[in-house]
């Protein structure tokens, strides 16, 4: 692989980093409730899932996964369920807007649990699978390449979206005071949920 291919994939996949979808809504959320830390480790678990499956691709797992439709179709179905579970715990949130109580240091969330509520809306979307196994092959000469160009290309995409969601949760840390008003939070979680609930409903009627 060239760096001139190398060159043209960062381009691409900034722009795909950029592109608001459920990862950077799931560590929004947890940097609305978790403060710093909270975020820093839902992007950890989302990175994490980024590894596992650009990992799978390399390895031509991606391509047995997707190439089994009840596989396939099992997953994306475990990823709208789980999104819908996020948004839904957002919105009780929001409904209870008992913020004072649940700030309390004995009821915040565990760490792994954030971890895990990254590493888990990741592992369980399909359309990162599929993206790995279109944009990936692209950039690979068949006749030239090998495990380690495509974990390459695939750690790229896992290294990059980390940086973006890190910007993100330095900015929710930056303005925390303003979040801390309960109006603002009661509209986050509202936003937030409503959001992780939509991405369930197009990832539930993708064919």
């Amino acid at each position: 692989m060239t760096w001139s291919a190398y060159s043209s994939y960062l381009v691409l996949v900034i722009l795909l980093v950029l592109a608001p979808g459920p990862d950077t809504i799931v560590t929004l959320k947890n940097s609305f409730a978790g403060g710093f830390r909270g975020g820093l480790l839902a992007a950890s678990g989302i990175a994490a899932g980024n590894v596992a499956q650009g990992t799978a691709v390399a390895f031509g797992l991606g391509t047995l996964i997707v190439g089994s439709q009840p596989v396939f179709h099992a997953l994306r179905w475990v990823g709208a369920a789980y999104l819908c579970y996020l948004g839904v715990q957002a919105l009780r949130t929001a409904w209870r807007g008992d913020y004072a109580a649940t700030d309390q240091p004995g009821l915040h969330s565990s760490g792994f649990r954030r971890w895990r509520e990254g590493f888990l809306s990741n592992v369980t979307n399909p359309k990162v699978l599929a993206m790995y196994l279109s944009v990936l092959p692209q950039f690979l000469d068949p006749a030239t390449a090998g495990v380690l160009d495509g974990l390459l290309l695939a750690y790229t995409v896992a290294v990059l979206g980390m940086l973006w969601l890190l910007l993100l949760v330095l900015f929710v840390n930056r303005t925390r005071n303003w979040l801390a008003s309960r109006r603002v939070r009661r509209s986050l979680d509202v936003a937030t949920g409503s959001t992780l609930i939509g991405f369930a409903g197009m990832l539930a009627a993708r064919p």
